[in-house]
């Protein structure tokens, strides 16, 4: 495998741990699934040390379980994990979109307006994934619109968890327009800086994933602790 060129601002480590990531994430590497030190230094052509240091980063992550003289171990999806990331993003969701209120106008409604035209593209043209992208995209933009674009960092940080559990249910079109609808309700109601509406639409947007997550559960068990 060839690592990205390294510059002044990177590492091996930090390769190896981009590439790793990109594959739990997108469960190319499934729960359960035992990594090897030097299994996996042959694989990048590196020596063990940066392995090792992206192993580390990874399983404060929880992504990896690393044992004492026992093989490293991607680690299980947890519902206490998943719950708690939901609480979080949440919370964090609601004083972002309190603030965009307070600050809302025209030009952002339009720049809002843009996301909502490149998923409605998407999922006419069929582009499941391009559409779950754009998701992410649309909800950063209103952080940042709303004048806190580190929000973003933490909503991103709190559903990797969330992430990772969707790529065992493969989005369907009719799923992705309810989502869409959803994000034209949150944007109507911000551009009319009705604050109550904004987080009603926001809550029953977030609770989409109830009825996913426990056919996932039912259906992948052996992937969960």
């Amino acid at each position: 495998m060839e690592l990205r060129a390294n510059d002044v601002r990177r590492t091996t480590t930090d390769d190896v741990f981009d590439q790793l990531y990109d594959e739990l994430v997108s469960l190319k590497l499934l729960p359960g699934t035992k990594l090897s030190e030097a299994e996996v230094a042959k694989r990048f052509g590196v020596s063990r040390q940066p392995i090792r240091e992206a192993f580390s980063r990874l399983e404060g992550m929880d992504l990896l379980l690393i044992r004492p003289q026992r093989a490293t171990e991607v680690r299980g999806f947890s519902i206490e994990r998943i719950n708690h990331s939901r609480f979080v993003r949440l919370a964090i969701e609601c004083e972002v979109l309190y603030r965009a209120c307070a600050v809302w106008d025209d030009s952002k409604a339009n720049t809002l307006q843009r996301h909502l035209d490149e998923q409605r593209e998407a999922i006419d043209a069929g582009k499941i994934d391009v559409f779950h992208a754009l998701d992410s995209d649309f909800h950063e933009s209103i952080c940042t619109l709303s004048g806190h674009p580190q929000a973003a960092e933490n909503i991103s940080e709190s559903k990797r968890e969330l992430d990772r559990l969707c790529y065992l249910s493969l989005g369907r079109e009719d799923e992705v327009v309810t989502l869409y609808e959803d994000h034209v309700a949150i944007a109507k109601a911000l551009q009319a800086k009705q604050l109550n509406d904004v987080l009603a639409a926001t809550r029953l947007h977030l609770s989409r994933l109830d009825t996913q997550i426990n056919q996932i559960l039912a259906l992948n068990a052996e992937y969960f602790e």
